[in-house]
């Protein structure tokens, strides 16, 4: 009703969230901004061979403090995890923590919300889209955002790629600065008390720039970490081009992690 009524959310989903809305696949890169640890794990699976692990396809599932097992698929406790096997026991993990678990509310979610606005309008958006149509998007105070920054690596306030992010960031209006804090911490929403009160997926994190790449690199991001990694950019022209086509999605490149 909010939505249909043009009023927004005092809150915020996961990105999950708005990609089931939008009957888009979960992916891995989704995990990262949930649990960092449990998307570190997948990550280590699938660029090494987990047969020694002793894994099978079925996971441990807390259910009011008794835990018990889950198979993944048809007698998934028999079935180990191989490096031949490994792309799909990911895809079952990550629909099991992002799709299985829910699913009943979520389609309760999805059946009334589609009684209000038809799901096949909101088609039209990408699922940062929808977060800002559903959430809004606040005034951002760059000059709180720029005092509850930290950097890392050889950047520092006074460093000239630096001075030119931040003269970049006030060039923007209010709604590419929320599509900046979307592209680096995974949502465009700032904390009650600002950004000193910004939170990753670990607990409190301020918001890092951190030095990474060559000049002809896009940046790229870390939502659980809320870290940009900026490249050395050789000119404000330059990094100005390189931000926008990243925050824009427009041009392919290292991207969110």
């Amino acid at each position: 009703m909010a939505v249909f009524h043009g009023k927004l959310l005092d809150a915020f989903f996961i990105r999950p969230f708005y990609k089931m809305m939008l009957g888009k696949p979960i992916e891995l890169e989704d995990m990262e901004s949930v649990d960092s640890e449990y998307h570190k794990s997948l990550l280590w699976i699938r660029e090494n061979d987990p047969t020694e692990l002793d894994l099978t396809f079925c996971v441990d599932e807390d259910t009011f403090g008794c835990t018990n097992q889950r198979e993944l698929k048809p007698n998934g406790a028999q079935i180990p995890v191989t490096n031949e096997n490994k792309i799909e026991y990911m895809k079952l993990v990550i629909e099991w923590r992002f799709v299985s678990r829910i699913q009943d509310q979520m389609n309760s979610f999805l059946e009334g919300f589609n009684e209000v606005i038809p799901l096949s309008l909101l088609k039209i958006f990408d699922e940062n889209e929808l977060e800002l149509l559903m959430c809004g998007i606040q005034n951002i105070d760059v000059k709180d955002w720029k005092a509850n920054s930290i950097y890392k690596g050889d950047y520092h306030p006074n460093h000239i790629v630096i001075q030119w992010f931040w003269r970049m960031v006030l060039s923007l209006n209010n709604e590419m600065r929320a599509r900046l804090l979307q592209f680096v911490t995974g949502t465009s929403r700032v904390p009650m008390n600002g950004f000193k009160e910004l939170y990753g997926s670990n607990g409190p994190q301020l918001f890092t720039i951190e030095k990474w790449g060559m000049p002809m690199n896009y940046p790229r991001a870390h939502t659980c970490f809320n870290r940009l990694d900026l490249p050395p950019y050789e000119s404000y022209q330059q990094l100005k081009e390189k931000m926008i086509k990243a925050i824009e999605g427009s041009q392919g490149f290292a991207g969110v992690d």
